[in-house]
């Protein structure tokens, strides 16, 4: 036992000696494999932290804004509810408390970023809702019931440039009025624009007379026997409410304020999740060449008396290494990549579903040891493969033969490949999983698996009618080779296919979604000028505004518009209800149906068809005007600005059903030859000044590359990964066929003793190196094409319930494919002048 614990001891110090040799020889592998890892852990790491930052910081907006309430009873439009109801409620058994509030988008300035105004009762709020009360500061303070003044949140006093005491004017509603600060909220968090003011003063300045948007409720702590409980009051609400009131409770919010993003998160996470497995292939390539070349020096190990599964053990330690490196390295990149996302893009990653670009970073030791956790797992999971390859050679051939001792005669199997595609392809048909794609990601993983697992088999298929041929003898000589040896090849191919799908896969992706927005903007923005009136939901154009727009010199005619934000569920984001005239003229239709007499059609979204399980002939039932509404659905139209789903109808049927007749936009199309810029001018002077500080005027060209550079900052992260994916495949490419090279140098060395010139093997070398790469380009795109149509087709619509058209970015895909086989060409040739530099007769010399 002794004898055995020291040879033990030796060959583990001999096998920390060949690793460390290995790593100072080839610093560049090294580098890269664990680059590859790091890449996907700080990608996975940055998405979770700034996401989570934003989520915390949502949250706190939300619980700042409902302030300690028990439950909400909120509105489903911002139209409000019969302030008549708040007496029935107060009166209810089990309610302790109700506050009254009025909800508003607002502004301060025409330029300054909005915020929500709440008009409270501050003797009932100061018994449901002490946080929104404000503390008096300076000359501005005094009388707290004072109607003219209002409080500010810290944030929101900042934003204003004023301080305690100065007048304001307060935009809501398309009103405008004046307060005195008297004061700040000093429990909002740091980055809520809040602004508080009188109930009374609320409803008659922002024209909201009989009308709230929210009661804010605290039932009684302990109910005694007898007594109501929770769940008897909570069904007495249920039952006291119109049909355009919802209970809200906390749950609620933050399932809500969550589902904002949740498809947009998980893909960001999904795709690091892929740039990862990516780099799992990279450090399998790595590891295989590292094995290969060192297979003599195992050898020996094993003539020594080492273990299989020593050795097998040992090489499963090294990719532990490599993980452990590449992960750490990542988390460090993570928490720098997500501090500067939260710089320069904010916490919405670009998607713009939050606005708290103040949201701090948290530690988060959880999710670290859980990235790091998976880095480690892909990186030991990628060295499998080579560490039992190493394991099961034999001593003595390794010995004698080294690294070519690949058998020709050998036939690859095709199946595990096709079995691993075949699992893909049911995997991609799959529904979603808790409505996320997961299964749509887990195809992409399996594609990826399985074009490399069947890339030996596909590289001597593709190759065999190649070498029957005649071909000039460095051209001969290299497709010999490749076909005598497809599983170096494919150790090889696997870097090079694992990047290039992965990032032609993201690439079209993106190239067909934004070709398919910008198309869908040319069929929405066929006018000459467009108006939209910002943060109008409570209010907007009245008739004599909407007059007067019309009959602007130059104009021909006018659509206007009503949108209002509904809820349909406490849980779930608003939809998006639009009145607009003869919509089936003017919105692009994908599918459409006969209306029956007398029926009330609308015509809905492709996410609302989605969410709601709606097609063209269905039933559809919308709270309006206090009353649930049958409509019938007499199509899906492609929408690609509203996420959660818009429902559309005529104009006429809009202010029957509301009884709103303002309008929130207009698009003008003007007489032939009149000049767009004095029309717009003219425009803007005639809307109501307090409408006018919040309306946005621009011609279609303006606003299609407003949405197309949203879009741009939205894919921010993706074009990273797309850049990092090519990057990375070209230098795993520079440092595959160099490792190659270099282990090949007793075959060059026996090529030059029987006549074989240094400037043919330079020619056979980069031809290898040349067909390698139209091989691993033709597959990486191949399969890259594959990939994105799971993307588009799968995981977009189960994502964000839209479809688009698959576009080629064709330059792009052609520059990828010349620079990876000039690469590949180019360091072929380098690597074997190196190989090269010794002399014949030391290239095969033996040692043994």
């Amino acid at each position: 036992m002794p004898f055995a614990n020291a040879q033990n001891h030796q060959n583990s110090g001999a096998f920390i000696w060949l690793i460390g040799s290995e790593w100072r020889a080839h610093p560049a592998r090294l580098v890269i494999a664990i680059l590859a890892i790091a890449v996907g852990v700080a990608l996975g790491f940055a998405v979770h932290l700034v996401n989570r930052a934003a989520l915390e910081s949502f949250a706190e907006a939300i619980s700042t804004v409902s302030g300690s309430a028990d439950l909400h009873v909120h509105a489903i439009t911002p139209a409000g509810i019969d302030e008549a109801l708040y007496p029935r409620l107060a009166r209810l058994p089990g309610i302790a408390a109700v506050s009254p509030v009025v909800e508003l988008s607002a502004r301060l300035a025409p330029k300054a970023p909005r915020l929500t105004l709440l008009g409270l009762d501050i003797l009932r709020a100061a018994a449901v809702t002490p946080s929104l009360i404000g503390q008096p500061l300076g000359e501005g303070g005094g009388n707290a019931l004072d109607p003219s003044t209002a409080y500010l949140s810290r944030a929101a006093l900042t934003a204003s440039g004023k301080a305690p005491g100065d007048q304001i004017t307060l935009t809501a509603a398309g009103r405008s009025h004046s307060f005195r600060i008297a004061g700040v909220l000093p429990l909002a968090g740091e980055d809520q624009l809040l602004a508080v003011i009188d109930i009374a003063e609320a409803q008659w300045r922002f024209g909201q007379l009989g009308r709230l948007q929210r009661f804010d409720i605290t039932l009684a702590k302990a109910a005694p026997p007898g007594e109501p409980t929770r769940e008897d009051t909570i069904a007495a609400l249920k039952a006291a409410l119109p049909a355009d009131a919802e209970i809200v409770t906390p749950e609620d919010e933050a399932s809500r304020s969550a589902s904002l993003s949740r498809a947009y998160r998980v893909n960001l996470g999904m795709l690091a999740m892929v740039a990862l497995l990516t780099g799992g292939f990279l450090v399998f390539s790595a590891q295989s060449l590292s094995v290969a070349r060192r297979t003599p020096q195992f050898a020996l190990l094993r003539v020594l008396g080492q273990r299989r599964s020593t050795l097998r053990r040992q090489l499963l330690i090294e990719g532990l290494i490599l993980g452990l490196l590449g992960s750490l390295t990542g988390l460090l990149l993570g928490q720098g990549l997500a501090a500067l996302v939260i710089n320069l893009i904010g916490t919405d990653l670009g998607g713009g579903y939050f606005n708290n670009s103040n949201a701090a970073l948290a530690p988060a030791p959880g999710a670290a040891l859980a990235f790091a956790g998976l880095g480690i797992a892909v990186a030991v999971i990628a060295s499998l493969a080579p560490a039992e390859a190493a394991a099961r050679a034999q001593p003595a051939v390794a010995l004698k033969a080294g690294a070519d001792a690949a058998d020709p005669s050998r036939q690859w199997p095709a199946w595990p490949g096709l079995t691993l595609l075949i699992a893909a392809a049911l995997a991609a048909l799959a529904p979603p999983v808790a409505g996320l794609p997961l299964l749509g990601y887990a195809a992409m993983a399996l594609l990826l698996a399985g074009g490399i697992a069947i890339m030996p088999w596909l590289a001597r298929a593709l190759l065999s009618p190649l070498v029957a041929r005649h071909w000039p003898v460095p051209i001969d000589l290299a497709l010999k080779r490749l076909w005598g040896a497809p599983a170096a090849a494919a150790v090889a191919l696997s870097g090079i296919v694992a990047s290039t799908s992965l990032m032609v896969a993201m690439a079209v992706m993106v190239e067909s979604f934004r070709g398919s927005v910008d198309e869908w903007l040319v069929q929405v923005l066929p006018a000459d000028i467009y108006l939209h009136v910002e943060g109008a939901d409570a209010g907007g154009l009245d008739r004599a505004a909407q007059a007067r727009i019309a009959a602007l010199p130059g104009v021909d005619s006018v659509r206007f518009v009503r949108q209002i934000p509904l809820r349909l569920a406490p849980d779930r984001p608003a939809i998006i209800l639009s009145g607009q005239p003869n919509p089936s003229a003017s919105i692009p239709l994908i599918k459409s149906t006969n209306i029956p007499q007398n029926a009330l059609p609308v015509w809905v979204s492709e996410p609302m068809a989605y969410l709601h399980n709606l097609t063209p002939g269905d039933m559809l039932t919308l709270p309006l005007a206090g009353q649930q509404r049958q409509v019938f659905v007499a199509g899906v139209w492609r929408d690609y600005a509203r996420q959660f789903g818009a429902v559309t109808m005529d104009s006429q049927d809009f202010e029957a059903l509301t009884k709103d007749t303002t309008k929130t936009e207009a698009a003008l199309t003007l007489t032939p030859n009149t000049p767009a810029a004095p029309v717009m001018r003219a425009l803007r002077n005639t809307l109501p000044p307090a409408i006018a500080a919040q309306t946005m005027i621009a011609e279609p060209r303006a606003l299609r590359k407003q949405a197309l550079a949203i879009f741009d900052k939205s894919f921010a992260i993706t074009y990273a990964l797309e850049v990092i994916a090519i990057l990375i495949g070209l230098i795993g490419v520079a440092t595959t066929f160099s490792a190659q090279t270099l282990a090949r140098t007793r075959e060059f060395g026996m090529l030059r003793h029987i006549g074989v010139k240094r400037r043919q093997i330079m020619a056979m070398l980069m031809s290898e190196g040349a067909i390698l790469g139209v091989l691993g380009v033709t597959a990486g795109i191949t399969l890259g094409l594959v990939m994105a149509q799971v993307l588009i087709h799968v995981i977009n619509p189960q994502s964000f319930h839209w479809t688009m058209d698959t576009r080629l970015p064709w330059g792009l895909l052609a520059s990828l494919a010349a620079a990876i086989i000039i690469a590949a060409a180019l360091t072929a040739r380098l690597a074997g002048r190196r190989a090269l530099s010794t002399s014949a007769v030391q290239a095969v010399r033996e040692d043994w």
